[in-house]
């Protein structure tokens, strides 16, 4: 398939599609249009002396500085050479298409005032799949100035991009892709540098993967409790009505139908009046989650369906006006939200996996081993939850804060969003291995408890099938971190996934 940006908004699954899909782009007509307007009236103004900031006049601690005639070219182009510090090892394939995708969608609302040939050259890049080479680190979110201008030298022909697997020179890599460098006008190298396409879309791929982790954990939680043989009244959409928290309804919804068909739905069933928190308020805390996550993707849709651009062109006032549109709290805060309500998540795992270690709770052997203090059974599995947990809760700590002034102390507030996606995806890493090691120890308490299958619900029975596919029940002590890394790759691949 093809994505037409512009014929209608634009979705975090459209970039999915074309990150990690492979699906071409191409501009819709009444986008082209847009894009065409808005080039007339920048060329247009470029031509008068009224100063416009990144037109005519300079950028960062320079503004105001006027920029000679003959100049304002080439200038964009020095711009975007002068803006290429990142530094680090290189985004991947997928987190480069995904932001040439996200710059593409938003110079497709025509805010921008880009040359048609800059935005067909970046729709090239993505259809033949030159992957220009991006450091990771550099940009604080005042726009991904770094990022982009890495992004946008192998256009003019310099820097470095993939082609076919292979690191080559920019030039090199528009030659074998059959592609030659563009030519930039005026405030082209704006265009391409002065946005948060990086953080835009390296957002939406975390936020995907962070939504198919929570998915998986849905589908561990419910296995969870079958083998504790929980109170389900906790889940009673009665209970949940009388206080509808944004998310609560939703996840316990989404839980009684994994649970569909379970006996511990019939009375007297449950083991327990009363289970503890880490199984009781589990629609609370996962709704909270849930709520953060679809909050977010909110988010990065407004973003890629945006001309957040400074100056923006404003085609139908024949104006250009210098903003801040470019700046992302509230994306940024979203995030740091998103990474709290994991954290606050992943304590109620932490505590359902060591509980079930405990006769106390489960009436089941210790350490979930049927040979006694003679073997330690899942014991020690407690320190690479308590492991999980820390490095979970260090990443959940706020990364929007953390800014300094620069650029002669008028750049004086930064979001610092892309570091805070950046920890997003490092921490929902970490919740994919306790995800998987909650279905091993839930898998392991079924067996225990000689559950008859057909009394599970059809969520759970299908998670303890893929389970033991791969991973055999625990009977004598064995290594069981290599357990885990069996499982996490299902939990990344949505092999766990609640549909």
């Amino acid at each position: 398939m093809t994505i037409r940006v512009g014929e209608r908004p634009v979705t975090l699954d459209d970039l999915v599609r074309v990150a990690r899909g492979g699906e071409m782009v191409e501009l819709a007509s009444t986008a082209r249009e847009r894009v065409d307007v808005a080039r007339r009236l920048v060329d247009h103004l470029a031509a008068k002396s009224e100063p416009i900031y990144g037109l005519n006049s300079a950028l960062g601690a320079n503004t105001g500085a006027p920029l000679a005639p003959d100049d304002l070219a080439e200038y964009q182009l020095r711009a975007i050479r002068a803006r290429a510090v990142g530094v680090g090892p290189p985004y991947d394939r997928e987190s480069v298409r995904a932001m040439l995708f996200a710059r593409i969608a938003g110079m497709a609302q025509g805010g921008s005032g880009v040359s048609p040939s800059v935005l067909d050259g970046l729709c090239a890049f993505v259809n033949r799949d030159v992957v220009p080479v991006v450091p990771r680190i550099g940009s604080i979110s005042v726009a991904d100035l770094p990022q982009l201008a890495h992004l946008a030298l192998p256009l003019v022909g310099e820097g470095e991009a993939y082609f076919g697997g292979e690191r080559l020179t920019g030039r090199e890599a528009l030659t074998r892709a059959g592609l030659a460098p563009t030519v930039l006008g005026a405030k082209d190298g704006v265009a391409l540098i002065s946005a948060n396409a990086a953080t835009v879309g390296r957002a939406a791929l975390v936020v995907h993967d962070a939504a198919t982790a929570h998915d998986a954990w849905l589908t561990a939680i419910a296995l969870s409790f079958e083998a504790f043989r929980a109170n389900l009244s906790t889940l009673d959409e009665r209970a949940l009505r009388a206080r509808p928290a944004r998310g609560e309804l939703d996840v316990g919804a989404r839980l009684r139908a994994l649970l569909d068909g379970s006996a511990l739905f019939e009375t007297g069933t449950a083991r327990r009046v009363q289970d503890p928190l880490s199984f009781r308020v589990t629609p609370q805390v996962h709704g909270s989650l849930h709520w953060t996550l679809e909050e977010v993707r909110a988010q990065i849709e407004i973003e890629l369906n945006s001309a957040a651009e400074s100056p923006l062109v404003v085609a139908a006032d024949g104006v250009m006006l210098s903003n801040g549109n470019f700046h992302l709290p509230a994306l940024a805060t979203t995030l740091d939200a998103t990474a709290i309500a994991f954290a606050q998540a992943a304590s109620l795992a932490v505590g359902r996996c060591i509980k079930f270690m405990s006769p106390t709770f489960t009436d089941l052997p210790l350490q979930l081993t049927r040979h006694g203090p003679a073997h330690s059974g899942f014991a020690t599995v407690q320190k690479t939850l308590t492991a999980l947990w820390g490095e979970i809760r260090r990443l959940a700590n706020p990364g929007s804060l953390d800014f300094l002034p620069v650029s002669e102390q008028i750049e004086d507030h930064a979001t610092h969003a892309l570091a805070v996606v950046e920890k997003l995806d490092a921490l929902v890493n970490s919740v994919r291995y306790l995800v998987a090691t909650e279905l091993i120890i839930a898998a392991q308490a079924v067996d225990l408890r000689e559950l008859d299958h057909a009394m599970l619900g059809h969520g759970p029975r299908r998670a303890y099938e893929r389970v033991r596919a791969v991973v055999p029940v625990l009977d004598g002590d064995r290594a069981l971190g290599p357990d885990i890394d069996r499982i996490e790759p299902l939990v990344r691949a949505s092999r766990f996934g609640s549909a």
